[in-house]
């Protein structure tokens, strides 16, 4: 499967009113600004993520079909380990395969424990056995 993260604006402006079903975020400049569509290739989880002050960029948001939770607590990013060696934030969708996904979601389930449940039914939606065959 191809799974993703996109930008949904800034941390401080947005993440305190942030929703489930959200398709626009404020920018910086004070105008509402559209969350792109998830791409069209992407078949499996998509992860929201705000920039925090100082170029740190954290997870707000687990969506897949027609769940779409808003963590609790964000999760702070870590490019390498969570988007692989190479790939950088950037305003278009980046394109993660099922070991990354596992691994974000895993540290994102950790770090939400009260919301394990919900995140755990998105998590279950990919399988790691049969690598390559999705």
């Amino acid at each position: 499967m191809r799974h993703c993260l996109m930008y949904q604006g800034g941390f401080e402006r947005n993440f305190p009113k942030l929703k489930s079903g959200a398709t626009s975020f404020d920018g910086t400049d004070g105008t509402p600004h559209s969350i792109p569509a998830i791409p069209a290739e992407v078949d499996g989880v998509c992860v929201g993520y705000m920039e925090k002050a100082g170029k740190k960029f954290a997870a707000v948001r687990v969506m897949h079909g027609k769940d779409d939770v808003v963590l609790k607590h964000e999760l702070r990013l870590d490019p390498g380990r969570h988007m692989g060696y190479g790939k950088r934030f950037s305003p278009e969708p980046t394109i993660v395969d099922d070991e990354m996904m596992a691994g974000l979601l895993g540290d994102i389930m950790a770090a939400n424990p009260e919301q394990k449940n919900e995140l755990a039914k998105i998590r279950s939606s990919f399988s790691l056995t049969g690598k390559g065959g999705h």
